[in-house]
């Protein structure tokens, strides 16, 4: 060998004996240090059992328990450890014959292998139960009894946000680096707050080793317990939902497809979030959860489906505040600013009706909002995008204007603690390039003005940018969990955090809010008025359109409206939308008042029960998906019930 190469041989030698070395040390540690091992080994009569946490629980802003736990037992199977039992006694407890053992059986090898334990027999019923727990001994230690906490819903609300829990597929076992900390049979959070908290919520389980008899029963601890590892209950979170406002919502939603979704503008805290129809929780707990997915999946009013975060809608007059805001700030329009509207606007080839025709009615800024006046908006849009510094809408202005929007929290998704928020849409430059060929102009857009053409949100944005205007340009993203018990992770620092909106000004927003409780106090929403509290609010009618027979036909408008209360200092701001119910007025508005008066005063008056009762009894879906539906008689026999749980 050359000379040369000397060296690199020792350095190669040195790795190899370092490598050897610390191979023996560890074997030292192993056998001599740490007796542990040694000990588990040799003892053949020790049964290694899991001691799976408590699950975290989850409360209201004022500590009503929301959503707590059950335990029921599985029965689980470890195939190359099944030998010389009762079969038929086994099968006689389980109520299932010897074909449906065998494929049980076969399942679980096909699942997880021989050696690895499988369900058998999940979330046993109490009776089955306790018939296997005296006979256990009989059937190992091939099987054995494992204690699985289920969810109870004390409420039988908030289904849509809350989530549900299930047991982890063998698909998501094998990505490691994501479900490394699991094993087969476990469960975790599949949707909902359930999946975002998953990590505080699970805990850390236990292991404890028992000894066994000759017959296979544990017997007590082995060496008094020195090996055991204590499970570690997974932390509560506090939200600040209120969890009888989210009831009254629901009620006031049975029957009508849309939504409710109500902020704390101050926090950003979600006190209410409502996806019409809904369904009770507690459907997708317990045995029957499998069965009752896949009804709630296919049911004809779609309760799965979260319109709250996941619907897109088209704003109508409701936006009317945001077009308003970019006008004035961009100085094209003065509050003073007025219309000369004669029942519609003309400006471009095709007039957009208005639906006021009295003189004066878009005098100014507060009557154009309070009255709703298409013409005025459809105008300030048009002087908006249109501005000379912008070099007209095609260079720069539909660009600015869509900036605008982004910044109010438009057509992209706001960051709520909960998975599956949709973006909506804002048009932009790129947009009408790309659809028109580059051959348009601010008449081809002109719908935005009023809410209307390509522009898409959800009612979480619709509810959030009443909390910028309320707060006059601030706001923080919207969110669940105010608060983790114990907690030592970063989880919530980014909704702490104040977002503060373009450069608009003070002066901006309180004209804007001035005519926004207009509409309340004497325009298009005073349905929504109530006693001692300043209501800034809109109206709006979102058009609808829909195939019929392959052919895009206009269908019955929804209904929109959001607000903030009290005006002056805003502790509540709300969007609702019932879908196919005509105008913002008819239902919407109603919903939104009658939730902002239990949360500002904690009751809804005397005077104001009729109008309770009406929209509580009033259904808007089509008789004939309602004639399909099952949801009702499922929600009718949901079973796992407790007692609300406070501290």
């Amino acid at each position: 060998m050359s000379v040369f190469n000397q060296p690199r041989k020792r350095v190669i030698q040195m790795i190899i004996l370092g490598m050897v070395a610390l191979i023996i040390a560890r074997l030292f540690v192993l056998q001599i240090v740490e007796k542990k091992y040694a000990k588990l080994a040799d003892a053949n009569a020790v049964l290694r059992k899991v001691i799976y946490p408590s699950r975290g629980i989850i409360y209201d802003r004022k500590n009503r328990s929301i959503l707590g736990n059950d335990v029921l037992y599985d029965l689980v199977v470890t195939p190359a450890s099944v030998r010389n039992i009762d079969t038929a006694y086994l099968c006689n407890i389980l109520k299932i014959d010897k074909e449906e053992f065998k494929k049980r059986i076969v399942t679980a090898i096909i699942k997880n292998g021989r050696v690895r334990q499988s369900v058998f027999a999940s979330l046993l019923a109490p009776e089955v139960f306790g018939q296997l727990q005296e006979s256990m001994y009989l059937f190992q230690p091939g099987f054995e009894l494992v204690p699985r906490q289920i969810r109870s819903y004390p409420y039988s609300a908030a289904a849509n946000f809350l989530g549900y829990i299930a047991e982890i597929s063998p698909a998501m076992l094998k990505d490691t680096a994501k479900y490394g900390l699991y094993n087969s049979g476990d469960y975790l959070g599949f949707t909902g707050l359930e999946k975002t908290y998953e990590s505080v919520l699970m805990g850390q389980r236990g292991i404890q080793y028992l000894v066994k008899d000759n017959l296979n029963r544990p017997q007590g601890p082995y060496e008094n317990g020195e090996f055991d590892s204590t499970a570690v209950a997974g932390k509560n979170l506090r939200l600040s939902l209120d969890i009888e406002l989210q009831v009254l919502g629901e009620k006031l939603m049975k029957g009508k497809s849309g939504s409710i979704v109500a902020i704390d503008p101050q926090t950003g805290g979600i006190l209410a979030m409502v996806s019409g129809p809904s369904y009770d929780p507690n459907l997708l707990t317990g045995s029957d959860r499998s069965a009752n997915f896949s009804k709630l999946y296919t049911d004809t009013t779609k309760p799965l489906f979260n319109r709250a975060i996941q619907a897109m809608y088209p704003p109508g007059s409701t936006f009317k505040p945001m077009i308003a805001l970019v006008g004035l700030d961009e100085g094209v329009i003065t509050p003073s600013f007025g219309y000369p509207c004669g029942g519609a606007y003309y400006g471009c080839s095709r007039p957009i009706r208005c639906e006021h025709h009295d003189p004066g009615h878009a005098a100014n800024l507060r009557l154009a909002l309070a009255h709703s006046c298409n013409s005025y908006f459809s105008h300030v849009y048009r002087l908006s995008v249109d501005a000379a510094k912008f070099g007209g809408i095609r260079v720069g202005g539909m660009q600015k204007w869509a900036d605008y929007m982004n910044n109010f929290g438009f057509g992209h998704r706001i960051g709520i603690d909960i998975p599956s928020e949709g973006r909506g849409l804002v048009p932009d430059k790129k947009y009408y390039d790309a659809r028109y060929k580059g051959s348009w102009n601010s008449c081809t857009s002109v719908f935005l003005g009023i809410g209307q053409g390509e522009l898409l949100l959800t009612p979480l944005q619709m509810a959030n940018a009443m909390c910028i205007v309320a707060n006059r340009g601030a706001y923080y993203i919207p969110h669940f969990v105010s608060s983790i018990d114990n907690d030592n992770t970063h989880l919530l620092d980014k909704y702490k955090v104040k977002h503060e909106v373009a450069h608009i000004t003070d002066t901006a927003y309180s004209a804007v809010i001035h005519g926004m409780t207009d509409v309340v106090e004497s325009g298009t929403g005073r349905i929504a008025r109530i006693e001692g509290i300043t209501i800034g609010g809109k109206t709006g009618t979102a058009e609808n359109y829909g195939i019929v027979n392959g052919v895009r036909t206009k269908l019955k408008n929804h209904a929109v409206f959001v607000a903030f209360a009290p005006a002056e200092h805003a502790r509540i701001a709300i969007a609702v939308i019932v879908e196919n119910s005509g105008f913002g007025a008819t239902y919407a508005a109603p919903i939104a008042s009658l939730m902002m008066e239990k949360y500002l005063k904690d009751s809804i008056s005397t005077k104001r029960q009729p109008l309770l009762k009406s929209v509580m009894e009033t259904v808007t879906i089509d008789r004939a998906i309602m004639a399909k539906s099952h949801l009702e008689s499922l929600n009718n026999n949901a079973v796992i019930k407790k007692k609300p749980i406070t501290e």
